[in-house]
């Protein structure tokens, strides 16, 4: 069984060493090509930091996130959610910077891609056609699919959006991997391989004062 998993995040900023954080998690299921709309995973997150200027962006308020659950609260059944899965991410180095940052800031020293094969469908898409825009709307409409609800970018709606993207990208193939054996080798090189010897990533869960200075974090902001 191919169990995929198509990833979306937002975020404060671009930049995780400027300390911008993540605030939203989306993910859709893709299992043996058909999307699995009753196990998605989608999380608002409490990034101990104002939203700024990202909320021209993604529309998320400071209010909206305030009693939202801090990465550390969450991070446990997100990496259970996504063991062991081939993760396909548009412009995956980015979203896999922020998430391991949350890692780095729980002490962890493993990353997502330790733990999960990753495609980049952004990469994928500059190999099938060279030149031009590669971002979710030109994809949307070369695949004429309907994106007519993504006023904002929304790390769930994004998800669901590019899992069907990703199924029209790879439509001509029966797996991702063609017989032709020079495509084969194109395709590799837009895949991060997981190490089947991995250790599972340790999840430190905040303690009582953490918990407290995060319930209180908005109340004299």
């Amino acid at each position: 069984m191919e169990r995929l998993i198509v990833l979306d995040t937002e975020t404060t900023g671009i930049e995780p060493s400027e300390g911008h954080r993540v605030i939203e998690i989306g993910c859709t299921e893709i299992i043996n090509r058909e999307i699995i709309a009753n196990n998605e995973y989608h999380q608002y997150i409490q990034p101990s930091r104002l939203v700024g200027d990202s909320e021209r962006i993604h529309g998320i308020k400071d209010s909206f996130l305030k009693n939202k659950p801090k990465f550390e609260e969450i991070a446990e059944e997100f990496l259970e959610y996504i063991e062991g899965a081939t993760l396909v991410i548009h412009n995956a180095p980015f979203d896999l910077g922020f998430l391991d940052h949350e890692l780095a800031l729980m002490g962890t020293e493993q990353r997502i891609e330790d733990n999960c094969t990753v495609i980049d469908s952004l990469e994928m898409s500059k190999q099938q056609r060279p030149g031009g825009m590669h971002n979710l709307d030109v994809l949307c409409r070369r695949y004429e699919i309907d994106a007519s609800a993504r006023t904002v970018h929304g790390a769930l709606l994004d998800a669901q959006i590019l899992a069907q993207v990703y199924l029209a990208m790879t439509g001509g193939q029966t797996n991702l991997f063609d017989e032709n054996h020079d495509n084969e080798k194109n395709t590799e090189t837009l895949i991060s391989r997981v190490d089947t010897n991995r250790a599972k990533i340790k999840v430190i869960l905040a303690n009582e004062a953490e918990l407290k200075a995060h319930n209180t974090y908005f109340e004299h902001s």
